[in-house]
């Protein structure tokens, strides 16, 4: 984990030009280095943040196109990458044993791709006029970070829908100090339907979603910044 972290802070203190040119080996684009968000252009609000993503699994099928600088990039992230797909497992394992599931529920396509994203949200001369991260849930099975030593991730407490509900978060920024956390998430495939498991659905207990494609509910959540289609999309007194 330390390690980890010592090469996504140095990754991030490298010269934007060189971050660039680390992120374009994959001609299909997995590796993405951005500012903000994917669709900067689009955007009413932009955030105070650098991110890289990429897929990590297959390890060896992705880790040819992730960063070569600094030089132990790959060979810490990826042995950081193999363990916490273990851990991921073993919770999504507890979860469904909590929920009164089968152990392997999601033991499929629900958790096949595995994607880590570094943040780095760098010191801001007016922390009250933007945020790392506006509000929002993560459209993951799981997701594991690691955080800084740098507070800035606000946790919405009190609020309850569904069984295995998503946190609401946000990160705030601040002035003094540039900030840098690792992601660990697991998405189901493009095509998994996604909907509520048969086994906690019953008369009494009526569905709240209607099922949809993975690739749907993505494309929804990234166009659609007041979320109103992502409603239309999920809930089912709009079918």
């Amino acid at each position: 984990m330390e390690e980890t972290m010592n090469v996504a802070e140095e990754f991030h203190a490298m010269p934007g030009s060189d971050k660039e040119r680390e992120c374009t080996k994959d001609p299909n684009g997995s590796c993405k280095l951005y500012t903000s968000s994917y669709v900067y252009p689009r955007e009413d609000i932009h955030l105070w943040r650098d991110a890289v993503m990429h897929p990590c699994r297959p390890l060896d099928q992705h880790i040819q196109f992730w960063p070569e600088k600094p030089t132990r990039y790959r060979e810490v992230v990826g042995a950081y990458s193999v363990e916490l797909r273990k851990l991921s497992c073993r919770i999504l394992e507890l979860i469904c044993e909590g929920l009164g599931l089968h152990i392997n529920y999601f033991s499929n396509d629900l958790s096949q791709v595995p994607k880590i994203m570094i943040n780095h949200y760098p010191p801001c001369p007016e922390p009250s006029l933007t945020l790392g991260l506006l509000k929002h849930r993560d459209p993951t099975i799981i997701t594991i970070l690691l955080p800084s030593h740098i507070n800035g991730l606000q946790v919405f407490k009190d609020g309850r829908n569904g069984k295995l509900n998503g946190a609401v978060h946000r990160v705030v920024t601040n002035s003094r100090d540039a900030r840098t956390t690792v992601s660990f998430f697991i998405y189901p495939c493009d095509e998994s339907l996604i909907g509520p498991a048969k086994g906690l659905v019953n008369a009494s207990n009526p569905a709240i979603y209607k099922a949809f494609k993975f690739a749907d509910f993505i494309k929804a959540s990234i166009l659609n910044h007041d979320g109103q289609a992502l409603k239309e999309l999920i809930y089912n007194s709009t079918a």
